[in-house]
């Protein structure tokens, strides 16, 4: 992050050295928070929000879950978003809300404190290794297991939940691979440290239910949609990890990431090792309802020039 960079924090802007939380902020210490990722892409129209809406009904989900409440209307903040992107003279970037129980009274118990609001921008063009032209990232099957919803509730957005994602992450990266697996406690696939999974088999593009444990993804949502506007065949159903093995095609999806192809998963060849039909044919479609070139993108957009 730049450190020119501008950070609204409860209704006030600060420049990016002077945006500091107290060292006790609780969240700090026990997790207490939930976050969302939003992309600001470049289109003809001029700079858009993808998904807007989604996201912060995302991040109102999720800081009901923790008993949070939230002192701003979805509008006040899509309001601060979209002033943030203007101050910091952003074109396209990522945008972080961060929603966190603030300092006072320490000790597990949150609900004494006050409830923060945190919103920054920054420039994040590769949040995972780029793939060459052909060649998708190498994956494994992580050794830790995803977090159960049995003791934590995996479909809210909080940072606690992504110590889970770190370990498995920093597992993948020493082990010399780009990004990790986790398997839920049936042994199926759920999703990777920080995105959402679809394998294609005979041409059916394939992604684990929200059931399985992980988050209900914007972009996996996204790819669904567009897939099924393109007629591409879809399933949602437990995947075990021997099929990832098997599947003729691999990819991720996230906000940050987007859309990503997988060549290898523990060593072992996904397909040919190159980037497939179908994901190919995914990445072009994120690319068009992205940038306002489909037909989707009148839903999906929310245009920084119309505020």
């Amino acid at each position: 992050m730049d450190d020119r960079n501008i950070i609204w924090i409860d209704g006030f802007l600060y420049e990016n050295q002077n945006a500091k939380i107290h060292i006790l902020t609780h969240s700090l210490h026990y997790g207490t928070a939930v976050f969302e990722g939003i992309r600001c892409y470049k289109t003809q129209k001029g700079l858009a929000l993808f998904r807007l809406e989604d996201h912060l009904k995302r991040l109102f989900n999720s800081a009901k879950i923790y008993f949070m409440n939230i002192e701003y209307s979805m509008k006040e903040l899509e309001d601060a978003i979209i002033k943030t992107i203007k101050k910091n003279g952003l074109d396209e970037c990522y945008i972080r809300p961060l929603v966190y129980f603030s300092h006072g009274k320490m000790g597990v118990y949150p609900l004494n404190n006050k409830v923060s609001v945190s919103i920054a921008v920054w420039k994040w063009d590769e949040y995972l290794k780029k793939e060459n032209d052909e060649q998708g990232i190498r994956l494994m099957v992580s050794g830790w297991m995803r977090i159960d919803g049995r003791t934590m509730p995996v479909h809210a957005k909080a940072t606690a939940n992504y110590a889970n994602s770190a370990l498995a992450r920093i597992e993948a990266i020493k082990s010399g691979f780009d990004e990790a697996i986790l398997l839920n406690t049936a042994g199926k696939v759920v999703e990777a440290s920080a995105e959402n999974v679809f394998i294609v088999k005979n041409k059916t593009l394939i992604t684990p239910p929200i059931s399985s444990g992980s988050l209900e993804g914007i972009t996996r949502d996204t790819v669904l949609a567009l897939a099924t506007e393109d007629s591409i065949l879809t399933e949602i159903r437990d995947i075990s990890k021997d099929e990832l093995y098997l599947a003729d095609e691999i990819f991720l999806t996230g906000t940050a990431a987007e859309i990503k192809s997988v060549g290898e998963i523990d060593n072992r060849m996904i397909g040919n090792g190159k980037t497939g039909t179908i994901t190919k044919r995914m990445k072009k479609l994120f690319e068009k309802a992205t940038r306002g070139n489909h037909k989707y993108s009148e839903k999906w957009l929310v245009y920084l020039s119309d505020n």
